[in-house]
């Protein structure tokens, strides 16, 4: 397992859920507890420039690889992608944290991870003290409000989803790739954003054709089981507290009113835009630290 040097301080080892499933998890500090999900086509890496300082702040840091993602498992699929559905990833999360010794915790989740934790939030909102979704609207909001700017701005979201083995394929010919021109296309092109050693650690980890296919999986969950588990929840509002950072100059942030949207899915929002694109916690680090820690504080006073 590569990357240790990044985290300097962070615990690094294999934790294995009662599923049977093993995931990565990297943790540091002392205090109440924040898990940090990461997204696609990454890992928990790229919390490596804000996870360190939530531990000076005072707050346990728990950095897991999704399941089908860097250095954790990647289980086989079935015909209803329901081992990638965002009900199995959120199952992984709670389960890893009651492994831990935390009944409640604070969660932050980027692009997919964010999508993770809406589905933790759900199926888990007694445990969860507090939510913050960067750079995300709901999927099935995504979905249904498609058109030509979307799809042109989200393809991957049409082409990950086709059957197998056609995306894996194609991915797979040149993964480094197709890997970087994601991270270029979403941080509108802004190379300081990413640590060398950090994209290093991406493509060490999606070159792998297990990783292609289960994040393919993931996205094909996201077209079809986690709808349905979305339409289950139609009109049921999100209790705690729910922050909502997203980069203006992205695709979420060019296409949707943001803090609306997410007025629809929770009772309280606070939102906010971040001078940058996709790719918040490398592209505005200091920002996204400090509006997580400003939220996290806020609501660990509260209780």
């Amino acid at each position: 397992m590569g990357g240790r040097y990044m985290l300097d301080g962070f615990d690094d080892h294999k934790v294995t859920l009662p599923s049977g499933i093993s995931l990565r998890v990297r943790q540091a500090g002392v205090g109440p507890a924040i898990v940090l999900i990461h997204g696609y086509p990454q890992t928990h890496l790229c919390w490596h420039k804000v996870a360190p300082s939530l531990v000076a702040a005072g707050f346990k840091v728990i950095l897991p690889d999704l399941r089908g993602y860097g250095d954790s498992d990647k289980p086989p699929s079935d015909a209803n992608h329901s081992p990638y559905s965002k009900r199995a990833m959120a199952t992984d999360i709670a389960e890893l944290m009651t492994i831990l010794g935390h009944d409640q915790f604070c969660v932050a989740g980027h692009d997919r991870g964010a999508r993770v934790a809406h589905r933790l939030a759900r199926d888990y909102g007694d445990r969860i003290k507090a939510v913050s979704f960067l750079d995300i609207a709901p999927t099935e909001y995504m979905y249904a409000q498609t058109d030509q700017r979307f799809a042109t701005a989200y393809y991957h979201w049409f082409f990950l989803i086709q059957s197998a083995p056609f995306p894996e394929t194609l991915i797979g010919h040149d993964p480094d790739y197709y890997l970087n021109s994601k991270l270029k296309a979403w941080s509108k092109d802004i190379p300081a954003a990413f640590d060398p050693a950090a994209v290093k650690e991406y493509m060490r980890c999606f070159r792998d054709p297990a990783c292609i296919h289960a994040t393919c999986e993931d996205y094909r969950a996201a077209a079809t089981i986690d709808l349905e588990h979305d339409r289950v929840d139609a009109g049921t509002k999100l209790s705690m507290p729910v922050q909502v950072l997203w980069g203006e100059n992205g695709v979420v942030g060019t296409l949707y009113d943001v803090p609306k949207v997410w007025g629809q899915y929770a009772k309280t929002v606070e939102a906010k835009a971040l001078a940058c694109g996709h790719f918040l916690p490398e592209e505005a680090p200091k920002e996204t630290l400090a509006h997580l820690l400003n939220f996290f504080c806020g609501t660990h006073k509260q209780k």
